[in-house]
């Protein structure tokens, strides 16, 4: 199935900004060992050019003062039932601290979501966004198991995933179906063929327990961390098993932690859904004229038309593929993570109305991973491969059929889509973990959650949820008023200085604290 909004959301990655900006213009095994991981010591080295599983790219670019980020390699337990067994290799970079090291906290960690997003790509290219935090914290990033070169699993090959993307996402009859299905059951196998000893591996609870490893091997007596997205369910469980660890801890653009996964997928229908409302409210309140339609409703009607057409007749998109329905509409998706791309998403239906997909199709290919050469980070292989050893419900065909007309009445748009994607799972090698995640964290350190009322992929009620599952006295909501995929990044003073307060200062925000 192609996958059409990860089902716990991904924040913006670095394969997404290179393909916008074209618009506006694998680890190995590490062995076995005997000692003592926590005691390893990192080599930092001028980081190498981006892998294809990492989504390619030229090596990062100075820091703002001339600095050079580093990367480095952790080894860490396959199995951490057998933490003296096989170990792989881990992916990290970091930016040290600029200010006075007698000013220095520690070392501040970043997940930016998925999950399947590569941290060794996507830090340093949000970089300039964290550099006031770099006055007191090194800024360290990873790729998490099973992603770019952190053992990352390994699926179809370019041109299998190419075929893989054109799939019809939303069979309208029994062949369309079993199309889908089978598609399905041809990833899930490449998947155990090329990766099957990694897949039983890949939790969030290991990852969790990485990351206290990398707290250990960094010399931090607590961990700082800013998760992101799927980052703040990692974090949460972080919190969960190691809570007299968590020191200054930000979760932004909150998962639910308390939604399986069809609830989950639910809640995003309705978040994109909003999402593409406020585009068109957007769009049509303008002075000029709106390019798209005379209202908000007619932006909307077209939009259906135009998906409706697709799935009868394709245009073209990326020679030689097709724009079809369902890439259009993983394509509006992707656009509705932040608001600068609205603009790109107008520019793209106006092309499409015209015949001409490619517009669609790049932010199609950036939900996807794929690059303008054509190759494929693996964040979809990760992606289903986290979230299928998580998630333990398992759905038939008949399961979605039976609950279409909820997602539909959630959105016209992206329910049947949605829907769909919830067999992704279904003939998977490994038995997910449980229901949900569980993110208790009782005696844990305050942690700062913030939710965005606009937030399409990871919808606003999930942050009071999240500080509610915390527990009394950890989780500390703050509130924003705006649109796109979390907060922090989106512009807000208020936001900016509440979280740059807490984690530089130590200052938590009154509880209920809301930015405009």
């Amino acid at each position: 199935m192609p996958n059409p909004s990860p089902p716990r959301a991904a924040a913006l990655t670095a394969t997404a900004l290179l393909l916008l900006a074209a618009l506006a213009g694998c680890g190995d095994d590490g062995g076995s060992t005997d000692e003592d991981l926590s005691a390893q010591k990192l080599s930092w080295k001028d980081c190498p050019e981006p892998s294809e599983s990492e989504g390619g790219g030229d090596a990062p670019s100075p820091l703002p003062d001339g600095d050079t980020w580093k990367c480095a390699t952790l080894k860490a337990p396959l199995d951490w039932d057998k933490p003296k067994g096989d170990t792989i290799d881990l992916a990290l970079i970091r930016a040290q601290a600029s200010g006075a090291e007698d000013r220095r906290i520690g070392s501040l960690l970043f997940n930016f979501g998925g999950p399947g997003g590569s941290g060794v790509t996507t830090l340093p290219a949000f970089g300039k966004d964290y550099d006031e935090l770099r006055a007191r914290y090194d800024l360290v990033s990873f790729d998490p198991r099973g992603v770019g070169r952190s053992a990352g699993v390994k699926c179809e090959d370019n041109e299998q995933l190419d075929e893989y993307f054109q799939q019809d996402g939303t069979p309208d009859d029994d062949a369309e179906q079993r199309t889908l299905l089978d598609g399905t059951k041809e990833f899930n196998k490449a998947c155990e063929k090329n990766s099957g000893k990694l897949l039983p591996h890949v939790r969030t609870t290991d990852a969790a327990r990485d990351m206290d490893l990398m707290r250990q091997v960094l010399g931090d007596d607590e961990l700082h961390y800013f998760g992101i997205s799927y980052g703040t369910e990692l974090g949460g469980v972080y919190a969960h098993l190691f809570p007299e660890k968590v020191g200054r801890a930000v979760f932004d653009a909150v998962v639910d932690p308390t939604q399986n996964s069809e609830q989950g997928s639910l809640g995003q229908a309705k978040g994109f859904q909003l999402a593409l409302d406020n585009f068109a409210e957007d769009c049509a309140s303008k002075a000029e004229e709106c390019p798209l339609g005379d209202s908000a409703q007619d932006v909307k009607d077209r939009i259906a038309k135009l998906l409706a057409d697709l799935d009868d007749k394709p245009i073209p998109g990326i020679f030689p593929r097709q724009l079809t329905q369902t890439a259009a509409t993983s394509g509006i998706a992707q656009s509705l993570y932040s608001k600068e791309f609205w603009e790109y998403l107008t520019e793209g239906l106006q092309q499409a109305y015209d015949g001409d997909g490619k517009v669609l199709m790049l932010l199609s290919d950036s939900m996807n991973g794929r690059n303008q050469d054509g190759e494929y980070s693996n964040i979809s292989a990760a992606n289903v491969s986290i979230n299928c050893a998580d998630d333990k419900p398992r759905y038939t065909a008949a399961d979605v059929r039976a609950k279409l007309p909820e997602f539909r009445e959630a959105s016209s748009v992206f329910g049947d889509y949605l829907a769909w994607g919830m067999v992704g799972c279904t003939d998977w090698a490994v038995a997910g973990d449980a229901d949900h995640p569980d993110v208790s964290a009782p005696g844990a350190a305050p942690i700062l959650v913030v939710g965005n009322t606009g937030d399409p992929a990871t919808p606003y009620e999930g942050a009071r949820k999240m500080v509610d599952a915390l527990g009394k006295g950890v989780g500390v909501e703050l509130t924003y008023k705006g649109q796109g995929h979390g907060a922090y990044d989106s512009g807000s003073k208020c936001v900016r200085d509440a979280v740059n307060g807490y984690l530089l200062n130590g200052r938590v925000p009154a509880a209920g604290t809301v930015c405009s």
